[in-house]
């Protein structure tokens, strides 16, 4: 072989690593987000902080945590064992993921459902803002917003904060 025909096979074996690599991250990144839901319907309060950094962030509409502590104590709430004790289910759908380095953003939706009286309803619809980072041990949350989709402008800016080309009408 000679040395262009090498230095094209090194380049073309590098970007194919680098491709594997973002495909690793965001499939890592959106596994991590999607156990949510089954995790803190099933009241693992541990594992649910551990998805964040020791001082992450997780700032929902009537609720502010900061820190793992606070998100384990959210999960092990009386309030929140009533949910799971009633049948609840928080669906988390697939998050639109965009990693830059060691660090990532990413959107989507969870429904929070629960059983009633009448079978089961939707509580709540949330619009959700994660930012991630990759730390010695993988990916983790630094900060995670929710807020319900009910007409304020303040949920579809946070999706959209995600896609900063994207034109708003």
């Amino acid at each position: 072989m000679t040395d262009h025909a090498v230095t094209d096979v090194e380049t073309r074996l590098a970007a194919l690593e680098d491709r594997l690599r973002a495909l690793e991250d965001e499939r890592e990144i959106t596994r991590l987000i999607l156990s949510y839901g089954p995790l803190v319907d099933s009241g693992c309060a541990e594992a649910v902080a551990a998805l964040w950094d020791e001082d992450g962030v997780y700032d929902v509409d009537e609720l502010m945590m900061d820190g793992r502590p606070a998100i384990d104590a959210m999960v092990r709430s009386a309030n929140h064992r009533r949910w799971i004790a009633g049948g609840c289910a928080h669906f988390v759908g697939p998050p639109h993921v965009t990693v830059a380095g060691d660090g990532a953003t990413a959107v989507g939706y969870t429904l929070m459902i629960v059983n009633g009286e009448d079978g089961f309803a939707l509580r709540r619809a949330t619009a959700n803002h994660w930012t991630l980072r990759r730390g010695p041990d993988g990916w983790s949350v630094a900060n995670r917003t929710n807020r319900v989709l009910d007409g304020r402008p303040e949920s579809p800016d946070l999706l959209a904060s995600h896609f900063p080309h994207a034109e708003r009408t």
